[in-house]
């Protein structure tokens, strides 16, 4: 007789709500339209494989998205023909190229490459396909948030903070390039076209996290 683990509880639990909030019919549909999933590298990997129009259960979630993203009876028998062509790899995904490139492109370009003929899932897998997969950008903005309008610098309005927001990010995004033209600072205007003899802007560090700048932004209450 085994015994209950309260540690297997607790992972089984993190597992389930998962798997609960992933699986919408929006998720499905957006599993449903990764042509990844099609493709014969992918399918041979495990013999448990299917394609997703094969799966019971993604397969209704889908219909279920369809029927809601196009209520129009036309619209929607439009682009069920659409799905039918595309999950058996039918005219016009029947090419070599289509096939071949399904398991190696990212899917939004795969579609931009091979779905041109069935605009409604091209939209549709556009629209889905080009979502972020995670909250991470989200979260570390809220960090980023917390770091810039705190409780010494609550005077803040909102315009401003979002925008020392959206410097700080792009900062961010600069300092990993350094050596890329750019990262350059426009001081110039049209005539600049070099960093070269521009002072300290050659080695300033492109961080908020400045003492002077810390000392400008707090208000005293």
């Amino acid at each position: 007789m085994s015994e209950e683990s309260p540690f297997y509880d607790a992972v089984n639990g993190i597992l389930q709500a998962r798997w609960a909030k992933n699986n919408t019919p929006l998720h499905c549909l957006a599993h449903s339209l990764n042509p990844r999933y099609y493709s014969d590298a992918w399918l041979i990997v495990d013999s448990k494989r299917m394609a997703p129009h094969r799966d019971g259960e993604i397969s209704n979630e889908s219909t279920k998205c369809f029927r809601r993203l196009f209520p129009n009876d036309d619209e929607h028998n439009k682009v069920l023909d659409e799905y039918a062509k595309f999950s058996l790899k039918s005219s016009p995904f029947e090419d070599l190229a289509c096939l071949t490139l399904m398991g190696i492109m990212e899917p939004k370009n795969w579609w931009a490459n091979f779905g041109a003929q069935t605009p409604f899932l091209h939209t549709v897998a556009f629209k889905l396909l080009g979502q972020p997969t995670s909250s991470s950008c989200a979260e570390r903005n809220w960090s980023t948030y917390a770091f810039i309008q705190s409780l010494r610098r609550n005077k803040l309005t909102t315009s401003s903070a979002e925008d020392l927001v959206y410097v700080h990010n792009n900062l961010r995004l600069l300092s990993r390039n350094p050596n890329d033209d750019v990262n350059m600072w426009d001081v110039g205007g049209d005539a600049f076209d070099s960093m070269e003899n521009v002072g300290f802007l050659e080695v300033a560090d492109l961080s908020l996290d400045e003492p002077e700048f810390e000392n400008d932004l707090i208000i005293d209450i």
